[in-house]
Formats: structure tokens, C-alpha cells, sequence
């Protein structure tokens, strides 16, 4: 079953994220965009409450974004090296598409905190396997300016936060497979 690539579970085991900075062009069009942003809405929701959304950033704004982390990071950390600046500016310009995903939790909802966390944590991990259903790679980032509460502030405000920042394009390369954990470690039995 698992060798037969048609098979879901099959197509699940393979999936591997991509570094944001190997993705390269093309990415998904408007429509493939949309497609996947509706897949990756299909998650665990109690109570129906949709405690998360998303923000796409547009290559004519990644100049923008670049501009917003780089500024908080030096409001932050004057002493900050040329290297490290570099390093946020290149954050910024990965990969032909980004989408930010931010937890968006509503406080006055009986639905404990941690459920609707939970829930846009299972959107996040749907948007990664919708791109790879359509043949593209995903890469799932955080870093310092999913932390930042300026760089959070230009996509919304509290009590949201960044979920993470979703590159997607296609791989330039092979992706590589990485260790994957002991399952024997992992699972036991009630009782034992």
C-alpha cells in the first residue's frame, strides 16, 4: 500500500518540507492559491469559530516586509551586524509565494485558548500538504519576526500571533529526507 505513490497514506509518508530559500518559480497561481487556502481550512474547529487567518504578502511587497523586520530588529537589537540584517532581508524574499498565517483566538468564546491554538497549529500543517498534493514544496518558518510584536502589527494585533510564515514554490532541487523520530520512544500502551 505505502509503495503505490497514488495511494493518500502513501503520498502522506512522503511529505517533506522544503527550504524557503531552494523554492523557486513557478508558484501557484491565484486560483491554485485559493485552492489551497480552502484545503488547508478544512481542520479540527470546536465550536466553528475559525480562530485563525491568513495573509498573502505579494512579491510587489516583500521590499515592504523586508523593510518592517529589519526595522524592528534594529529597534530591537541596535547592535545588530550587517550579517544579520542580510540574513532578515533574504527571510523576507523566499520563495514566489508567501502566506503568513496568524492565530486569530477569540477571547470571549467558551472554547479554551489552547483548542483554537491547536486549531490554526492543524491549519498550518493542512496548508503544507495541500501544497505538496499540488506538486508544489512548503516550507514552514518562524524565526525571530514570527515573535516580533512590531512585525506582528503589520498583519494585525493582539491577541493574534504568527502562526508562521508559509513559502511556497517549486523545489529547485531534490528534497531531502531527514531522520524521522523512534516510534518505539513515542508510543506506549495505557497501563504499561
Amino acid at each position: 500500500m505505502l509503495n503505490d505513490r497514488s495511494h493518500p497514506l502513501a503520498f502522506l509518508a512522503t511529505r517533506r518540507s522544503a527550504k524557503p530559500r531552494d523554492l523557486i518559480g513557478p508558484g501557484p497561481d491565484a486560483a491554485g492559491l485559493a485552492q489551497m487556502l480552502a484545503i488547508a481550512a478544512r481542520t479540527p474547529d470546536h465550536g466553528k469559530l475559525a480562530p485563525w487567518r491568513f495573509v498573502i504578502v505579494g512579491d510587489d511587497q516583500r521590499a515592504r516586509l523586508s523593510q518592517v523586520i529589519t526595522t524592528a530588529y534594529r529597534a530591537e537589537r541596535p547592535q545588530a551586524s550587517a550579517t544579520e540584517i542580510a540574513a532578515l532581508d533574504q527571510f523576507a524574499h523566499q520563495a514566489p509565494t508567501l502566506v503568513v498565517l496568524l492565530s486569530a483566538p477569540r477571547p470571549d468564546s467558551h472554547i479554551p485558548m489552547w483548542e483554537q491554538e491547536l486549531s490554526a497549529g492543524a491549519v498550518g500543517m493542512n496548508l503544507l500538504h495541500a501544497a505538496n498534493a499540488l506538486g508544489y514544496g512548503a516550507g514552514w518558518l518562524t524565526g525571530w519576526p514570527a515573535f516580533s510584536a512590531v512585525v506582528r502589527d503589520a498583519f494585525g494585533q493582539a491577541p493574534e500571533r504568527i502562526v508562521g510564515f508559509f513559502f511556497i514554490g517549486t523545489p529547485g532541487r531534490p528534497l531531502d529526507e531527514r531522520p524521522r523520530p523512534d516510534m518505539e520512544r513515542l508510543v506506549s500502551q495505557w497501563g504499561d
